[in-house]
């Protein structure tokens, strides 16, 4: 088990309005550091007051982006407890992503015992009004101070905490979806299966494309054929069609293995749906919805949790969908996942973990 050092603030900061938390803007009073250096591993973990680190201009992260992060939420229930969503999960992917980036893995237990200690620490600034939960960032980066593109030998583990509301300011109401045919955000052995900064970097002028016509996100497109769905945005996506859900395969390394979509399939499939994981090419959405089978289509992931689609726009080309309002498979998947995360069901699949 992590020695983990404590020095704690003399100066804690005012919390937020939680009616007004938004996304990602306020950050708690700490946060979680450990450093890597090459023959000594992972050492010094401490727990500090949240603040500016000091880093060479020639950190490798800098010039070659060897980098990694992931993303998980804290939920306060109405037993008091606060609760992890399926932590482990996203620690199995941490590591994965780490092995792709040629980053020293961290051991899962170590990991868990400092998401639980950090979010421990900062208790008071998760959230408690319906809907607003503690967002929780953990990541790796490279700091060696070389011109040259090698793996590093050192890295700072970092972990800190966003007390937030709804991803989108519609929040569970259908967003509008631009289908993007110009440009592309991973390919088949490249790194669209790992949680990385590139991965959205690239995916920024398309986003942008988006947001200038209008659109909330953007429906990624293979990288190779520019014609089988991959993500939307920071998004897993699935189809309902003609009763059976559809959402794209994971074989290609293209696309994030949601914490959230694995989740979903899982009720799906125990709720007696048939969920189909394979290639989709966007024709054939178009196909379905002009036959009158394209039910609804919703995205999943930990931000968001479930995202409804009301509109997709490729070109010229608008496909509604269930007249933009949110479908009733969607709405049961929020309605449950919501309900497990916040400790307001029993949990019978052991996918909350408590902060001791």
């Amino acid at each position: 088990m992590l020695d983990i050092k404590f020095a704690l603030t003399d100066n804690p900061k005012p919390k937020p309005d939680q009616t007004k938390l938004g996304f990602g803007r306020y950050f708690t009073d700490h946060m979680f550091v450990m450093d890597y250096t090459e023959g000594k591993g992972w050492h010094d973990p401490r727990i500090v007051p949240f603040g500016d680190i000091s880093l060479s201009p020639a950190a490798m992260v800098l010039h070659y982006g060897q980098e990694m992060f992931e993303g998980l939420k804290a939920y306060y229930a109405p037993d008091g407890r606060i609760l992890l969503f399926r932590p482990q999960k996203n620690i199995e992917r941490m590591n994965e992503t780490n092995r792709r980036l040629c980053i020293p893995e961290v051991d899962p237990d170590d990991i868990l015992f400092a998401l639980k200690e950090i979010v421990k620490t900062d208790r008071d600034w998760v959230p408690k009004l319906p809907g607003t939960s503690l967002y929780i960032r953990p990541f790796i980066f490279a700091t060696d101070p070389f011109l040259g593109v090698r793996i590093s030998k050192t890295y700072k583990f970092m972990i800190i905490l966003s007390p937030v509301g709804a991803y989108y300011e519609s929040g569970i109401n259908p967003v509008k979806i631009y289908v993007e045919r110009e440009y592309v955000r991973a390919v088949k052995g490249g790194t669209g299966r790992a949680k990385v900064g590139g991965n959205y970097a690239a995916s920024l002028i398309g986003q942008k494309k988006a947001a200038e016509l209008g659109y909330a996100q953007v429906l990624w497109l293979d990288g190779v054929h520019r014609k089988y769905v991959d993500e939307v945005g920071a998004m897993n996506v699935f189809f309902v069609i003609d009763g059976e859900i559809h959402t794209p395969s994971l074989e290609d390394g293209s696309i994030l293995p949601g914490v959230t979509r694995a989740s979903c399939i899982e009720l799906l499939r125990d709720w007696g749906y048939t969920v189909v994981e394979r290639k989709i090419a966007f024709d054939e959405i178009v196909q379905a919805n002009a036959a009158g089978k394209l039910n609804e289509a919703f995205g999943t992931g930990t931000a968001a949790v479930i995202s409804p689609i009301g509109e997709l726009c490729d070109g010229g080309e608008q496909i509604i969908l269930n007249e933009g309002k949110i479908g009733p498979i969607a709405q049961r998947l929020y309605d449950e996942l919501t309900a497990i995360q916040w400790g307001k069901v029993p949990d019978t699949r052991g996918w909350s973990v408590p902060i001791d």
